[in-house]
This record gives structure tokens, sequence and C-alpha cells, in this order.
């Protein structure tokens, strides 16, 4: 029972950082899942399965505070789609041994963008209001679709940088769309998993628990998304899959036990300085929004 309950939570807690920077659901379910021994297939199953009703709750729940961008979403979501279910069965045909270092170092690569993205360049909103061509969209679709599926999440870390830096939408319409569209790609993706390893290849009560725990957050996440310092949450989520997915590496690789002590300091070293870095810019961001400093009062 407090498996389930520690499950729920978890899905809470990656719908809330999901709903609020438009990723990361994927990714820290799935980084969760495989600490606790599921196999990767199995893994990036179950949470694109729990996905199917937490990308619908929060699309519903943008829609209503007018996050959305629904031009832009089938326009990155049909071809999200068609990259989720190839990743998927991509993915369902690798042995669990060849795919667990695979799933850490995609996952670890995909922290890694999303803690140095947040952390040193925040969001940009340059070119604001300007069309994005479906030549953009489309390729960027079939791409975060497929590592999405592969890497047990990414939609979000490689849809939602992308769109923000291209500065045409509003950040709330980034993270409102990104979570709408994931929708279509949770839904191709969960049917490439059960045509690659069945019905058996999903762990029904995890995937029930972390639904449950995304619905629960999904509506307070729309509500706030225009309110939570994404930049220092964001730093944050990358740290977090970071430093889980050096520790998936390391036993993978096989590396010396006496180096484990060493790596694990650096990684948490260098996580705590970014999300102080992050913390120290959103808080002069909000002194100074302009970036000028101060001219000197008058004598």
């Amino acid at each position: 029972m407090v498996q389930w309950v520690m499950l729920a939570l978890v899905g809470l807690a990656a719908q809330l950082v999901d709903g609020s920077l438009g990723m990361a659901y994927g990714v820290t379910s799935t980084t969760l899942l495989l600490a606790v021994g599921t196999n990767p297939a199995m893994a990036s199953a179950t949470v694109h399965l729990a996905e199917i009703g937490t990308t619908l709750a929060s699309g519903v729940s943008h829609h209503r505070f007018g996050n959305i961008d629904w031009r832009v979403v089938a326009r990155i979501g049909i071809p999200g789609a068609l990259g989720s279910f190839l990743g998927a069965t991509v993915l369902s045909s690798l042995s669990t041994e060849a795919a667990a270092p695979l799933m850490a170092v995609l996952l670890l690569l995909l922290g890694a963008y999303v803690l140095v993205r947040f952390t040193f360049f925040g969001i940009s909103t340059k070119n604001l209001g300007k069309h994005l061509p479906t030549r953009f969209l489309a390729p960027l679709g079939v791409f975060a679709g497929f590592v999405d599926a592969t890497g047990g999440g990414g939609w979000g870390p490689v849809g939602t940088p992308a769109l923000l830096a291209s500065g045409r939408m509003e950040p709330r319409k980034v993270i409102g769309t990104v979570d709408a569209s994931e929708f279509l790609v949770a839904i191709a993706a969960s049917l490439g998993f059960l045509v690659g390893l069945g019905g058996q290849g999903i762990v029904w009560p995890m995937a029930g628990a972390l639904l449950l725990g995304g619905v629960i957050a999904a509506p307070i996440a729309a509500w706030v998304v225009r309110r939570l310092p994404a930049r220092i949450l964001g730093s944050a989520a990358g740290s977090v899959i970071v430093m889980v997915n050096l520790r998936s590496l390391v036993r993978a690789f096989d590396v010396p036990e006496a180096a484990h002590g060493a790596v694990f300091v650096t990684g948490f070293t260098l996580s705590a300085l970014a999300i102080t870095w992050s913390l120290r810019a959103h808080l002069r961001t909000r002194v100074n929004p302009a970036g000028v400093a101060a001219a000197p009062a008058a004598n």
C-alpha cells in the first residue's frame, strides 16, 4: 500500500513540474521506475499509459486557462505520434541488458539539457507572435516523439525548449500546447508498446498510481503556470534527473566502487551550483526586470 501511495505522490510531483514547465513527467517518472528495478521497456510503457490520462487532464486544464495554441497542437502532435510509435517499437525490440545503459544515457542527456537550458538561458520571448512553419514543427515532432518513447520521456525536454527558443509563442502557451499535444504522443507510444510487448509489458497498478497523482496535479499546475519560477524548477528537475541517472550509469558500466563517491559528489555540487545560479538570476529579474542597472540617485 505504501508503495502505491509513493507512486501516486511521484505522479503528482512529476505532473506539477510537467504542467508548470511543459516537460519532465515522463523523464522523472521513468527515472524513478528504473531506480526501483523496472526494466526500461516496461518502465516507458507504464509511464506512457499513465500519460494518456494525465495529458488529457492537463490539456483540458490548460485550455480552460487559455494556455494552448491549437493550431500548433496538430502540426506538432501528429508527427510526434508517428515518432513515438516508431520509438516504442524500437525500444521493445531491445534486450533489457542493451536498453538499460541506452536509456540511462538518453535520460542523463535530457536531464543535462534541461539543467543547462534553464540555468543559463532562462526563457526567451524574442520574435513573440510570429508564425511557426510546419517545416519546423513536423521534424521537431517526429524527433521529440521518437526520443520520448525510447528515453521514457523527452517530448517536453525536446519540444518545450525548442518552441521557447523560437521566441514566437508566449511561454505559458508553449507549456500548454506541448502538454496538450503529448496526449497524441502518449496514445501512439502505448500502442507501439502493446504491439511490441503485449499487455504483460505494462505494470498496470503502477500506471494507475501514477495516473491518479498526475490527474490530481494537472489542474493545479495549469492554474499556477504563470506564477511558478520556471527557471528554478527547470534547474531542479534537471538536477534530479542527472543525479539518478548518474547512479544508473555507474552501475551499467561497472565504474569502480572507489570512484562512486567522487562521481556523486561532483554531480551533487554542480547541481547545487546550478540551482543557486537559477535562484539568483530569478531574483535579479524580479528586482530589475529590464536587466538594466539602476541609475544613481541625483544629489
